[in-house]
């Protein structure tokens, strides 16, 4: 899921940009897994809106992706862009957290 979909690869932003490259990693359908896509969803259009592309990744589907992350806890967002790269693990419920680890002052 892309709130930006024609632009999906990392090297498509300029590292410079307010623009934020998210990957959510996730397992299935568990309740924590959708808490964390409806919490970062929530605080994204919120304090970013128009200016992030978010990507769920289900791990039980596409375990290779997984595997090159070198994750070891789930739910996982990996802030990818702007630099420097920031990995938060939980269901985001804490915005502040989220918004603190984004770089995202408000």
């Amino acid at each position: 899921m892309s709130k930006h979909p024609e632009l999906s690869q990392d090297e498509d932003y300029p590292e410079d940009s307010d623009f934020y490259v998210l990957r959510l990693y996730v397992t299935g359908a568990s309740i924590n897994s959708l808490r964390a896509i409806v919490n970062i969803k929530e605080i994204c259009d919120k304090y970013i809106p128009d200016s992030y592309s978010l990507e769920i990744i289900d791990v039980y589907q596409q375990k290779s992706i997984a595997e090159q992350e070198q994750i070891i806890a789930l739910p996982l967002l990996i802030k990818r862009l702007p630099l420097p790269e920031k990995r938060l693990i939980g269901d985001m419920s804490d915005t502040l957290k989220v918004l603190n680890g984004l770089g995202i002052a408000i």
